[in-house]
């Protein structure tokens, strides 16, 4: 089945010496969720001081990539490929924006289940994406 992802191009994302494990690791199919060690508590978007204890002890830890669908557009006008935009609640606990991709658009629904899937960007590297379970 084609999906309109396969037609889309994905701009590369910038890459900063404090998120570059993020995008090497990406690159390779492995998803990472930053962690505070000081106050064990996971946060979203990779940064490297911890936004709920202001620590710099942070650290990238692999995760399974799952998640739920928190909230879902489809946008149809925005351009000539359709496509979907989320937030996925990841079952660590934070919430990340991101697409919805390789299923019929038609068919998502907020509560569903995902899991990471990785897609190639325009000249960097490859960029987390989400796929119904």
């Amino acid at each position: 089945m084609a999906t309109p992802y396969q037609d889309r191009k994905i701009a590369a994302p910038v890459v900063y010496p404090d998120n570059k494990p993020f995008w090497d690791a990406a690159d390779e199919g492995r998803f990472l969720v930053k962690h505070c060690t000081a106050c064990n508590q996971p946060h979203w978007y990779p940064r490297p001081l911890c936004p709920f204890c202001g620590s710099d002890k942070t650290e990238f830890r692999d995760s399974a990539g799952t998640g739920t669908i928190y909230s879902l557009s489809v946008t149809r006008k925005a351009g000539p490929i359709a496509y979907a935009i989320a937030y996925v609640t990841l079952d660590e606990g934070v919430t990340m924006m991101s697409n919805i991709v390789d299923c019929d658009l038609d068919s998502i629904s907020i509560g569903d289940k995902v899991r990471v899937v990785f897609k190639p960007s325009d000249g960097g590297p490859a960029v987390p994406m989400f796929t119904p379970v």
